[in-house]
């Protein structure tokens, strides 16, 4: 269990390959907090270089509909955030998909779209929209966007070609020109690709597209 001073732990919420995400309070003024490290004892340059990339983002994005980040620890060599609490789970984890009523369905598209409209509006392409990185609270009906650990500012992504085998963001929501195999830039569009694949996931339980990229 992640121990961290000036945190209170109460347990471990998820764990992927590469991180570690855990609920808890900070203890100044018990405000409830998400904590996320990496899971690798001796985390790559790379990997750290990520979680600072994503605090740098997020801190900059004070919208309702994006998961406020509140500082960058560090913890044995390996960088800590501590996010906003705001009681809501991904959308993943609350195994909505193929089980959402359409007026359901509706208000909850209508919110994540206006979350995506103002991260969009700062010039920021999110780049791994999917169910895992929608979160959402069921009581207050409060929808916000996580994960920017691969999202780039506007401006600044180029119309360089990547290496197919190192791919960024889910496989099967990301669009063809995250590929790498596309003569075609990456701008807001793909956001908005990746949103349409997580909609038709919600409505329908599956996923429309199963091919594997060899």
């Amino acid at each position: 269990m992640l121990k961290l001073s000036g945190y209170q732990i109460i347990d471990q919420i998820y764990e992927s390959s590469n991180s570690l995400i855990y609920r808890g309070y900070r203890e100044a003024d018990k405000k409830p907090v998400i904590l996320k490290t990496l899971r690798d004892s001796y985390p790559s340059p790379e990997r750290i270089a990520c979680y600072q990339h994503e605090y740098d983002i997020t801190h900059n994005l004070h919208f309702p509909g994006v998961v406020q980040v509140y500082a960058c620890e560090t913890h044995q060599q390996r960088p800590v955030l501590v996010l906003e609490d705001f009681g809501g789970s991904s959308l993943a984890e609350l195994q909505l998909a193929g089980k959402i009523e359409l007026e359901q369905f509706l208000q909850l598209a209508i919110c994540i779209v206006e979350s995506l409209r103002q991260i969009h509006s700062a010039n920021i392409i999110h780049k791994d929209i999917n169910p895992s990185n929608i979160v959402f609270n069921p009581d207050t009906k409060q929808v916000k966007i996580i994960d920017f650990g691969i999202s780039t500012v506007l401006s600044r992504e180029t119309q360089s070609f990547k290496n197919p085998n190192v791919l960024e963001g889910a496989i099967t929501y990301i669009s063809p020109e995250q590929t790498g195999r596309m003569n075609r830039a990456i701008d807001y569009r793909t956001d908005l690709y990746s949103l349409g694949v997580t909609f038709y996931k919600l409505l329908t339980g599956e996923v429309p597209f199963r091919g594997m990229l060899l």
